[in-house]
């Protein structure tokens, strides 16, 4: 996977998590379509990188049931994750305007030359 795929997926998880800490990884993995073995991946290395907390219920019976809480370092993580996913996004967007210019230059350059003949 690209560094920019891993840097998506870990805005994916934190965007979800924002306003939202009761939840599972089976319901990341299945909402976000990730795997679940990455979801646990992401998830241990933005525990490990203070962007999130994870705090098991002590009255579930499930003791792998857990809560995520997005720490003020996952809050400002997000917002600087929004804007490059938003920059990159846009540059693309601007690329591929570009490219679909030229297309339909040279479609109608192609149909001038048949009008033409």
């Amino acid at each position: 996977m690209s560094k920019k795929e891993n840097i998506d997926n870990d805005l994916k998880i934190i965007r979800y998590l924002h306003g939202r800490q009761n939840t599972n990884q089976r319901e990341m993995s299945e909402t976000l379509n990730i795997s679940l073995g990455k979801v646990n991946y992401i998830l241990k290395a933005l525990i490990k990188k203070g962007i999130i907390k994870a705090r098991n219920f002590t009255s579930n019976k499930n003791k792998r049931a857990y809560m995520y809480f997005l720490t003020a370092k996952g809050i400002e993580e997000k917002a600087k994750l929004t804007l490059s996913f938003f920059d990159r996004k846009s540059q693309e967007y601007d690329k591929l305007k570009l490219e679909l210019m030229d297309l339909e230059k040279e479609i109608r350059i192609s149909n001038n030359r048949k009008d033409h003949e």
